[in-house]
C-alpha cells in the first residue's frame, strides 16, 4: 500500500471518488449529443444495432473524464465501478478501460472495483487486471507485456476461502500492486453473513478479517501495512472499531460515505493512532452533486461538464475538509 499512502501524504486527503456512472447521473445534455453522434456514424451502414450502448458508453466515458479532472490533485485515487461499463457490452469495457488510463494519466491511483470471486485457472485469469498480459510476438514493434485494464488495486470477494485470492496477490506482487478483501460491507443486508457468529465466539467477519490480517503480517511495506487491504463499511462503525483492534497491518478501503450515511466521526475510529490507515469512497455525493444545482445553464455538452465539475470539485473538498477535521 506504500504508493496509495504516500498519494494520501501528498494529498493530505484519504479519500477516493468512486465513479459510478449511470443514464440517470449523465447530464440530458451529454447524452443527446452522444446519440446524435452514433446515429451520425451508422447512418451510411444502416445498421443502427449498436446505436445505444456506444452512445452511453461516450456518454461515461465523457462524464468520468470529467469528474477525473475536476478531482485530481484534491483527491489521491478514483475507484470506477466496472459493472455500469459491462452493463453496456463490449464498447462499455472499452470506455472503461480508457477512464481507468485516463485517470493513472493524470496521477490518480485507480482501484478496480470488480468483486472478482473464483478459483483456479479462472481466478488466475480475472488476475490480469493486475498482472497484465506477457506474450513474445514475431514482431518487433509489439511490447512483450501489455496491461490493458490500467488499475493499481482491484477488489475481491474472498468468501470462497483462500483459493480466490491468492491468484491475485501473485499477481500483484511483481508488479507493485494491490488488493482490498471484502470484510464487512456497507449494504445493509452485510449482517446477514458477515455478523453470523461462529462456534469460537467469532463474528464470521472477524474471522475473514483475521485471515486477511495474517496475510500482510509478513509483507508489510514501509508504511507497515501489507498489500492485502480490507473493505469496510461506513455504515458498520462498531463493526469497523473491531476490525481495526483486531487488523494493525492492514488497510481499510471504507465504502458508504455520504449518501449511505456514514460520517467523517464514524470513519475516524477506524484509523490508526496515526490518523492514517484508511481511505474513504464516495461515489453518487460527489459525481451526482450537478444535481443539486441549478440546470439552467447545461444548454450544450460543454457547459453540462463545466457544471458536473465544478460541482464533484467543491463536493470533493468539502469531504476532505469534514474528514481532516474529523482524524485531527
Amino acid at each position: 500500500m506504500d504508493r496509495l499512502i504516500d498519494a494520501i501524504s501528498e494529498t493530505h486527503n484519504p479519500s477516493v471518488v468512486g465513479i459510478d456512472p449511470t443514464p440517470q447521473l449523465i447530464p440530458q445534455a451529454v447524452t443527446a449529443s452522444m446519440v446524435e453522434d452514433a446515429y451520425g456514424s451508422m447512418r451510411q451502414s444502416g445498421d443502427y444495432t449498436d446505436l445505444v450502448p456506444q452512445a452511453m458508453a461516450m456518454s461515461y466515458f465523457l462524464f468520468g473524464q470529467a469528474i477525473i479532472d475536476a478531482v485530481a490533485g484534491i483527491v489521491p485515487a478514483v475507484k470506477p465501478q466496472i459493472a455500469m461499463y459491462e452493463a453496456l457490452g463490449a464498447i462499455g469495457v472499452s470506455a472503461y478501460n480508457q477512464t481507468c488510463r485516463y485517470a493513472q494519466e493524470q496521477g490518480l491511483y485507480v482501484i478496480g472495483d470488480i468483486k472478482r470471486a473464483d478459483i483456479g485457472t479462472s481466478a488466475a485469469h480475472y488476475a490480469h487486471h493486475l498482472s497484465g498480459i506477457s506474450a513474445t510476438l514475431p514482431i518487433p514493434e509489439a511490447p512483450a507485456h501489455t496491461d490493458p485494464w490500467h488499475e493499481d488495486a482491484v477488489t475481491v470477494n474472498p468468501y470462497l476461502g483462500a483459493d480466490a485470492v491468492k491468484p491475485f496477490l501473485d499477481a500483484a506482487e511483481p508488479h507493485d500492486k494491490d488488493v482490498f478483501c471484502l470484510v464487512h460491507t456497507s449494504n445493509p443486508s452485510a449482517t446477514q453473513i458477515q455478523d453470523l457468529q461462529l462456534v469460537n465466539g467469532q463474528h464470521v467477519y472477524e474471522h475473514v478479517g483475521m485471515l486477511v490480517d495474517q496475510q500482510n503480517r509478513n509483507t508489510t511495506g514501509l508504511h507497515g501495512y501489507g498489500r492485502l487491504g480490507a473493505v469496510v463499511g461506513a455504515t458498520y462503525p462498531a463493526q469497523g472499531r473491531a476490525l481495526r483492534a483486531r487488523m494493525p497491518h492492514t488497510f481499510f478501503l471504507i465504502p458508504g460515505y455520504g449518501a449511505q450515511g456514514g460520517t467523517a466521526t464514524d470513519i475516524a475510529a477506524m484509523a490508526d493512532e496515526h490518523g492514517s490507515g484508511i481511505i474513504v469512497n464516495s461515489s453518487r455525493a460527489i459525481i451526482g452533486a450537478w444535481k443539486r444545482r441549478d440546470h439552467t445553464t447545461m444548454r450544450n455538452p460543454d457547459e453540462a461538464l463545466a457544471v458536473v465539475m465544478a460541482c464533484a470539485r467543491d463536493a470533493a473538498i468539502d469531504m476532505r475538509d469534514n474528514l481532516r477535521a474529523a482524524l485531527t
